[in-house]
């Protein structure tokens, strides 16, 4: 998730209000609906179980699901209680979808392997330092040939293009909780983190996905 420009106080995103502006803002934006159907198309043929990383409203979850039925068992994580309560009511219906509060500051090995691993919009708001290590816990989660996908807002190579990119996407600021760093360094971590082919898929401007497999 983008935290919206108002203070820099993460309790905000225990705002319901706050939430929906962000929803109703982030929802719509042709760049990230762009790389989502990225994302998407390069998906495992056939996976079986997903974790979602900050997945807000559970809208990526959903996209994978609908992309892949083979999937049997989804995780969606967030720290958000509003954000929580949007996926529960996405998929309160649907048996293969558990929706769990999660920080990302905390270390995602107690919810175990995945065959695909996703996030949208959210690890750069993580520290540097901690980006790595979730870089390295993916990796060990992930099997032969599983994938991490992860749509990501990155810093621009120039302030006059980063300047460009936040007038583009209708914000005058970056928020100060985000800790941006470029799509090239973000791509070095996963490699020394242990992901295979990683590679930046798509891009636009400073949104970016950057795609890692596991290693055999």
């Amino acid at each position: 998730m983008i935290p919206s420009e108002a203070g820099n106080d993460t309790s905000g995103w225990n705002d319901p209000g706050h939430a929906a502006q962000y929803l109703d803002r982030i929802g719509t934006l042709p760049p990230r609906i762009a790389g989502e159907r990225a994302l998407c198309q390069i998906l495992p043929s056939e996976p079986l179980t997903l974790l979602d990383l900050g997945c807000g409203d559970g809208r990526l979850t959903a996209l994978a699901l609908e992309a892949r039925p083979t999937l049997k068992r989804a995780v969606a994580v967030d720290r958000s209680p509003p954000m929580l309560e949007r996926a529960r009511e996405r998929f309160h219906a649907d048996h293969r979808v558990e929706v769990r509060p999660w920080d990302l500051t905390d270390s995602i090995e107690p919810l175990g392997p995945f065959d695909l691993i996703v996030s949208g919009l959210a690890v750069h708001h993580l520290e540097h330092d901690r980006k790595r290590r979730l870089f390295e816990e993916i990796a060990s989660q992930l099997p032969s040939g599983g994938l991490f996908a992860n749509l990501e807002v990155t810093a621009s190579t120039t302030p006059e293009l980063h300047a460009e990119f936040l007038r583009a996407i209708g914000r005058s600021a970056d928020d100060p909780e985000d800790r941006l760093v470029d799509a090239e360094t973000q791509a070095m971590w996963m490699r020394h983190a242990g992901l295979a082919d990683v590679h930046c898929l798509w891009r636009w401007r400073s949104f970016a996905l950057l795609v890692g497999r596991g290693r055999s």
